[in-house]
């Protein structure tokens, strides 16, 4: 097995100059990093992480936890953060704190005890043992998709530097209400997501003000919590078409809970967009493969993981850096699940492509 002595004889330098070519400790020369990289490639090295790893006080891994794994939206998140996660020479360790308090302090403990360099994390609604944690033990952290206020009276005094990235949500939602009321509807529901998630939250504000816009009224009667799945997006989508004045249009706050609400709707008999239009929050791949195909918000769930990594190798370079929010842009897909005819000649926008927009009325931002 080729040795850093080997690599070094190889490339005609010293053992320190291949050290610094592996661990960007020192500025190289291009030709002699060239001339080591080639010589790395000719003779098979294989660097030995844990040593290194010993010299630099990095491992160049990454911690993530986020919940829902089976879910495509963080799905393509994770994708998203794994390429930009190897395009930077990191590797990935990945835990699912299933959307519970106690065992996202866990889990995020344990990938700390493996010494990442950082985390990018999904916070729960109840995020507080989380950030103690966080704040505690100084680990750089990106939240991502859910964003976290600094906390006003906490029991640990520390500076809130955690950078967070997620996609715009309030004037999306508020976009799939305007539209259904464009075609007419006075009684729209929502099955909202899970209380506490500032992603539920905003996307809320944004039916509220989706609502205020049209001119209608805001009546709590007509929000029910699908707690961002499937089971509970069924039962809160019975419960609306159980009221005595059930709602004429749906708009459901994730991809999940698209699903158990339309579950409920088969159970029923209803069909959409006769018996009831529906816009949900969340493309997924098979959105345009029902009939009819589903008018949809589309999010750019790789950018938030890219960028996320993007934004935790910066505070690993900058640690004192001002903490940021960045907010990335959706899409209105355009179907006919809303109950508008089909546009002549076209298949719809791809749901991986936020950069498709709708042809009524432009794009989000």
């Amino acid at each position: 097995m080729a040795t850093m002595v080997d690599v070094a004889a190889h490339a005609g330098v010293s053992v320190a100059t291949v050290s610094h070519v592996l661990n960007d400790t020192r500025p190289v020369l291009p030709h002699t990093r060239q001339a080591v990289l080639d010589a790395i490639d000719a003779l098979g090295y294989t660097p030995n992480t844990l040593a290194r790893s010993l010299v630099t006080a990095r491992t160049r891994s990454i911690g993530l936890a986020v919940s829902a794994i089976s879910n495509p939206y963080f799905t393509e998140i994770l994708q998203g953060v794994e390429a930009g996660a190897l395009e930077h020479g990191y590797g990935l360790l990945l835990a699912d704190p299933h959307d519970d308090p106690r065992h996202e302090r866990k889990v995020v403990q344990l990938l700390h005890e493996r010494r990442v360099d950082g985390l990018i994390v999904a916070p729960s609604a109840d995020p507080d043992a989380l950030l103690r944690y966080l704040g505690q033990h100084n680990v750089p952290t990106v939240f991502l998709d859910r964003l976290v206020e600094a906390p006003a009276d906490h029991p640990f005094r520390f500076d809130f530097r955690f950078d967070q990235v997620c996609a715009e949500n309030a004037e999306p939602m508020a976009r799939l209400v305007g539209h259904l009321a464009e075609r007419g509807h006075r009684r729209i529901g929502l099955v909202a997501g899970l209380p506490g998630l500032s992603t539920t939250n905003e996307r809320i504000s944004g039916y509220r003000h989706g609502l205020a816009g049209a001119g209608l009224p805001y009546d709590e009667r007509l929000v029910a919590h699908g707690d961002s799945e499937a089971t509970a997006g069924e039962r809160a989508t019975d419960a609306l078409l159980s009221l005595a004045a059930p709602p004429t249009a749906l708009v459901t706050g994730n991809n999940a809970m698209t699903i158990g609400a339309l579950r409920a709707l088969r159970e029923r008999g209803l069909s959409v967009p006769d018996d009831l239009a529906l816009c949900c929050f969340d493309d997924f791949a098979w959105a345009d493969l029902f009939a009819p195909r589903l008018t949809a918000i589309s999010q750019p769930s790789k950018e938030i993981g890219a960028q996320a990594v993007r934004l935790l190798l910066e505070r690993l370079a900058s640690p004192d850096h001002p903490a940021r929010t960045v907010r990335l842009p959706c899409a209105f897909v355009h179907r006919t699940s809303c109950g508008c005819a089909e546009p002549p000649g076209t298949s719809g926008a791809s749901p991986a492509d936020p950069s498709q927009k709708s042809p009524a009325k432009g794009s989000l931002s």
